[in-house]
């Protein structure tokens, strides 16, 4: 199973991990519990309806431990599995399988809960033609495989970083004096990308006259926003921000926004339950 992603090391991923688990003297449960030559068979299953991601991560813990241990895995990525289902099946040895376990878990756990409750967030704007979008609250060091999982959910990264597009956000039209010369300063830099977020309807005008590519309309009421989408006019992507949640998120998608960014996708989502589970092989 061949797994890559943009500017993601999973072999340094995996070792530090297991660096950090394993501390200076190793499993010493394994080793003082189990025969070096013990072997098992294990299956990894879903105990609630997920939204699968982080499979391909989980088994290179295992292979990382035991190069020889066979797996197979039973559910593509992004993938719903109801609860009960067999997610993996693992045969190898003992010791380096469960010294592995809780790593591999901790992984799929979080990016899968990641996964899921973007994928229901997706499903509660379905037809409205609004796209959801992530955002770059995420656990420092991260990120890459957190957005991964969204992806795996339905939802479109946003920035992945500071570099990808200008975000000029309140506390940089507070210092550059107001929003049309905050833009224009980006639009001077060279910037292509121009994200604005105005919390005002009297602000979205002067953003447009700079150049400003993109309207993050932050924390207005549906009301308002269905004027900002009114008076944009479809000059530039508008974007609802701010205290959206699964309750609210499809009213907003309905004031007719191009986008929606949540922050508690990466936040806020509940580690799903999945388990591994040994049989003497």
């Amino acid at each position: 199973m061949t797994f890559s992603l943009d500017r993601f090391d999973l072999d340094a991923f995996v070792a530090a991990t297991l660096a950090e688990d394993l501390g200076d003297r190793g499993d010493i449960t394994s080793q003082a519990t189990i025969p070096a030559g013990a072997r098992f068979s294990g299956v990894m299953d879903s105990r609630e309806d997920v939204v699968v991601a982080g499979l391909p991560i989980a088994a290179a813990f295992f292979r990382a431990l035991d190069a020889a241990v066979a797996i197979d895995v039973l559910v593509d990525e992004g993938a719903r599995a109801a609860a009960g289902s067999d997610l993996m099946r693992l045969a190898g040895l003992a010791r380096p399988m469960l010294t592995a376990e809780r790593s591999a878990l901790n992984t799929v756990q979080h990016l899968t809960g990641i996964a899921t409750l973007t994928r229901r967030y997706v499903d509660a704007i379905a037809g409205t033609g609004a796209t959801l979008l992530d955002t770059r609250k995420t656990i420092p060091g991260l990120r890459v495989l957190e957005k991964y999982a969204t992806r795996m959910g339905g939802a479109t990264n946003h920035r992945m970083r500071l570099d990808d597009a200008a975000m000029i956000k309140d506390n940089h039209v507070a210092v550059a004096g107001g929003v049309g010369e905050a833009v224009r300063r980006a639009v001077e830099a060279g910037i292509e990308r121009i994200i604005v977020e105005v919390d005002r309807i009297d602000q979205i005008a002067p953003a447009l006259a700079a150049g400003a590519t993109h309207l993050l309309l932050d924390n207005m009421t549906g009301e308002q926003l269905r004027e900002a989408v009114a008076l944009v006019d479809r000059r530039v992507p508008t974007e609802a921000s701010g205290g959206v949640r699964l309750d609210t998120i499809r009213g907003i998608a309905e004031t007719g926004v191009d986008f929606i960014s949540v922050g508690r996708l990466t936040q806020s989502a509940p580690a799903a339950d999945i388990g591994l589970d040994f049989v003497a092989a």
